[in-house]
């Protein structure tokens, strides 16, 4: 239940409204609905039992009447149940999608990509579905139960002994159906985020798998795994479908019962035949109502796993929030200044984890600084750092003399632009792509910026130049294009401190040494750090750190590092030699 008011939080007034009005129209259709057997004996006992045709005529026009204004009761019930079933879907998914948006690094970590998206697609209509019976199943069965069960006692109380047998009949099933189903609707759901997460990384990598001729293999996997969503979705339903016949069954057995000895009562003159036929009309509804509950407990039943699994999204705790207000500066880092102070790491928050430890860095401010080291050195990691997309283990990042834990949030990451190693563009125009980096820069700013980034010579050659579309994830542009396209997001934002993150892999080496070049022309006085593969990319700069296995094992100068640290010039070597350089230098 706590769960259930969670996901009821902030529902719209309008909504609010319309999940009240809902009911209250139900009831009144219920009423009228339970009413008309009533009119219908009248009709049969009196009317006709007595040939009196003006009553039958005026009590035929109550009936339809009667059931004309149940038809207006249930069309406003519809009509106001899915505008708020509707209202209540759309309420959740923002808050699913706003807590999302507001996950660190390791809180995604934590949930899959295809989990998140079938939890905002696939649980969220599951309990739309579920609150659209709420407001209506939930109200019309028990009303129309206790309407009919009143109505038929009314009538002939001995008869409605039949009841007595006939409901434990269908709540003992019921309550075994609803027992067996939950675990085997959680493991279809889980079954459903494998599905997606392999349709996710087919599309994603659908070049790679052309390009070694894996779609069969693809196709293999996921006609498998589709395979195993089919056996658990039926293993589920089979319990499901067990519902409908144990309804029928005992609502015929009721049916059967009440012919029986209803017409013996007939016989000896305890009952007439219009009471009769209203009292079958009464079992009827009521046997429905009961069949409504149970399908109601069912789908409450289905939608319990789904209901849980977003519960499990909306308690995340973020475990990066902004400091309190009392503690949390209001200004911006005032320079480009980042001092790493014993800092150590570990995604799972455990020590002997740690794929960093003891890393002390100090760069001044405007400084070019290069980052060097094997793959699994953690340069990416510690970079990650800096604009606090994941908190430290132990010791401290500051930024401009403060740490980074005193800065709000959104104030920290706006002074810092990062290129990733993963270069992402999104659906759009590329003027529309750069802008994210600046949503107010002008025409000429992102000119700038593309030129700086060696990006302009290739946008120029578009017809449509800035105003071409990308199509989703820049599927129409080269890797090196993305690159730059990239680039010239980050130098838009016009940052503090620029973290290039093995950025200029595509392009050649003319093409990043034009970029290093710009970088250094056009901001000055912003902190450069770049991590490369390429000695190339980072010989320039005013100093470089050798990271490995999580450790910084030496700095300095790229003059410096070749005398006096062996892993950088072992990695200067190799290079210079597949470049055919050493070569030339050996000849020389």
């Amino acid at each position: 239940m706590s769960v259930i008011r969670k996901l009821m939080h902030g529902l719209e007034k309008k909504y609010k409204a319309a999940a009240i009005i809902a009911p209250l129209s139900i009831m009144g259709e219920v009423l009228m609905e339970v009413f008309i057997p009533f009119i219908m004996a009248r009709i049969i006992d009196i009317g006709i039992a007595n040939r009196d045709v003006s009553y039958v005529i005026r009590t035929g026009v109550l009936m339809v009447g009667v059931a004309f204004f149940s038809l207006i009761c249930g069309c406003v019930s519809a009509r106001f149940a899915a505008v708020a079933s509707f209202g209540f879907s759309r309420n959740l998914r923002r808050r699913l999608f706003d807590k999302v948006q507001n996950f660190s690094f390791a809180n995604v970590d934590k949930f899959s990509t295809a989990s998140l998206v079938t939890r905002l697609t696939t649980d969220v209509t599951n309990v739309q579905n579920t609150f659209q019976m709420i407001i209506r199943m939930c109200f019309r069965a028990p009303f129309m139960f206790i309407s009919a069960i009143a109505m038929s006692m009314y009538i002939n109380r001995r008869l409605s002994v039949v009841f007595l047998v006939c409901i434990p009949l269908i709540a003992i099933p019921v309550g075994f159906i609803m027992v067996k189903t939950f675990p085997r609707f959680q493991k279809m759901f889980k079954k459903y985020d494998e599905l997606n997460g392999n349709v996710q990384e087919n599309l994603i990598g659908i070049r790679a798998v052309k390009a070694f001729v894996r779609e069969d293999f693809e196709k293999k996997k996921f006609d498998d795994t589709a395979d195993s969503l089919r056996k658990l979705q039926v293993n589920a339903e089979k319990m499901v479908i067990l519902n409908w016949p144990i309804m029928q069954l005992v609502m015929f057995l009721g049916i059967i019962a009440v012919l029986w000895f209803g017409g013996n009562m007939i016989i000896v003159g305890d009952m007439q035949t219009g009471e009769l036929i209203s009292f079958i009309t009464y079992l009827i509804q009521i046997l429905m109502s009961l069949m409504m509950i149970s399908m109601l407990f069912v789908m409450l039943n289905i939608s319990r796993a789904s209901v849980q699994r977003i519960g499990e999204v909306l308690d995340e705790e973020i475990d990066l929030t902004n400091p309190p207000e009392s503690e949390q500066t209001s200004l911006a880092p005032a320079d480009g200044s980042v001092c790493f102070k014993n800092v150590s790491f570990s995604y799972d928050k455990k020590p002997d984890t740690a794929v960093l430890r003891d890393v002390n860095i100090s760069i001044p401010s405007g400084a070019v600084v290069g980052i060097l080291g094997g793959t699994g050195s953690s340069k990416t990691t510690l970079v990650h750092l800096i604009p606090r997309l994941y908190d430290v283990l132990e010791g401290s990042v500051e930024v401009g003399g403060r740490d980074v834990r005193t800065y709000g949030l959104e104030t920290l990451r706006s002074s810092i632009s990062m290129v990733l190693q993963k270069n992402v563009l999104f659906s759009g125009t590329i003027e529309e792509n750069l802008r994210w980096g600046n949503p107010s820069a002008t025409e000429e700013d992102i000119k700038n910026a593309c030129v700086a980034a060696c990006a302009d010579r290739f946008i120029s050659t578009f017809p449509e130049g800035y105003k071409t579309v990308l199509g989703q994830g820049g599927v129409n542009v080269s890797g090196g294009q993305k690159q730059r396209l990239c680039i010239a997001r980050a130098l838009l934002k016009k940052p503090k401190i620029l973290i290039l993150d093995d950025s200029t892999s595509a392009v050649d080496t003319a093409t990043d040494a034009s970029i290093r070049k710009s970088l250094r022309e056009s901001l000055p006085e912003t902190t450069k750090i770049i991590i490369a593969q390429r000695v190339a990319s980072v010989q320039d700069a005013d100093i470089i750190f050798i990271l490995d296995e999580g450790r910084v094992v030496d700095s300095g100068t790229h003059e410096k590092l070749l005398s006096s640290c062996e892993i950088y010039r072992e990695v200067y070597e190799s290079q210079l030699k597949g470049s055919g350089d050493m070569d030339k230098v050996e000849e020389d």
